[in-house]
């Protein structure tokens, strides 16, 4: 079994390492989020959300309505991570590096992001950002996540992945994800996307660069989930930084 494990994660690899990277980079420097194919065969979306029963899997659960986040649950996973998560988390954060560099020297600062996930989790570790971010959620009807930002300490990743693990319409209705950016001395702009089963959006952590008359500037986002109608929504999110 661990050795068909280790299979699978590398075909993911193989599967991250093919997509169309230059679209991606420019739909991230364009629209501050940039929508995936499917990537997680419905066989992998199922192997996931199977985790979700299995407390062995876990670090930490987390009521969200008992801290007011929303309504639903979620579960941070424990080190080590399954197979498919860390080869996930591995295989997106080189690209993801790049345009997190670009974006720093667009507002003025030093590039800060090392290549390889390992370099960058020597500087959590450093920081005691120890405990891992990689986490499922569920929502049943009536549940939904409030606009938020996924920080967990001094250092953090500005940007994060996140999947749908079942199919909207058949397993669940409504249970958007949303992506509210607020500009400066602005209205905030609110973006509405749809996942369908195994496909992935990345979007900031926290705020992206936008080009204006005067150069860049920074403007802040947030992240959340509409209220599902029917049925329960999983979904898969891989945060690069470890949590203090």
């Amino acid at each position: 079994m661990e050795h068909q494990n280790s299979i699978a994660a590398e075909r993911l690899a193989e599967r991250v390492a093919h997509l169309d990277w230059n679209m991606l980079q420019q739909s991230l420097d364009h629209h501050g989020y940039a929508k995936l194919p499917t990537i997680l065969t419905k066989s992998e979306c199922k192997q996931i959300i199977d985790t979700y029963e299995e407390p062995a899997y876990f670090r930490n659960t987390i009521d969200m309505a008992r801290y007011r986040f929303g309504i639903g649950e979620y579960k941070y996973y424990d080190a080590p991570l399954p197979d498919l998560l860390q080869q996930l988390r591995e295989s997106f954060f080189p690209e993801l590096s790049k345009t997190a560099n670009r974006w720093n020297e667009q507002l003025g600062n030093n590039a800060a992001y090392p290549l390889t996930l390992k370099e960058f989790l020597d500087l959590c570790y450093k920081e005691e950002q120890t405990r891992s971010t990689p986490l499922i959620l569920k929502y049943e009807s009536g549940g939904y996540n409030c606009l938020h930002q996924d920080l967990y300490g001094k250092v953090f990743f500005p940007f994060q992945v996140v999947f749908a693990l079942n199919q909207k319409d058949e397993d669940y209705t409504g249970g958007e994800f949303l992506l509210v950016e607020q500009r400066p001395r602005a209205q905030s702009r609110g973006h509405v996307i749809t996942l369908e089963q195994g496909q992935g959006l990345i979007f900031p952590t926290r705020h992206r660069p936008v080009s204006g008359t005067r150069g860049y500037y920074k403007t802040t986002l947030r992240h959340g989930v509409s209220t599902i109608t029917s049925g329960t929504r999983y979904s898969l999110g891989i945060i690069f930084h470890d949590a203090k």
